[in-house]
């Protein structure tokens, strides 16, 4: 019995810790975001990687992205702008912010 809850207990967690990549990359579809990016290639927009390792040092980056994705922005990746995303609600803006910077 103590060994089905030690696996039960593993297997819970190991399915927790990739639950919320999941949910984000379900996020990023319910909101179009996949239109203009992905995680490893340039489309529109900048590649998912390409943002979190420009990033990584930050430590204002999930705020600085967070503004970004909310109200739109140029320049920061050239000149086609992201237009804003003000009907996304904020906790799902989040949830993508941080799904984006945990790619490698």
């Amino acid at each position: 019995m103590k060994q089905l809850a030690t696996i039960l207990a593993v297997a819970g967690a190991a399915l927790s810790s990739s639950l919320p990549a999941v949910a984000s990359e379900e996020l990023a579809k319910k909101h179009n975001c996949l239109a203009c990016h992905a995680v490893d290639k340039k489309i529109v927009g900048p590649a998912y990687k390409d943002v979190a390792a420009k990033y990584r040092d930050d430590k204002n980056a999930e705020a600085i992205l967070f503004e970004k994705v909310k109200k739109g922005g140029v320049g920061t990746w050239g000149q086609i702008p992201m237009p804003p995303n003000a009907t996304v609600p904020d906790a799902d803006i989040k949830a993508l912010v941080k799904w984006v910077l945990s790619q490698k």
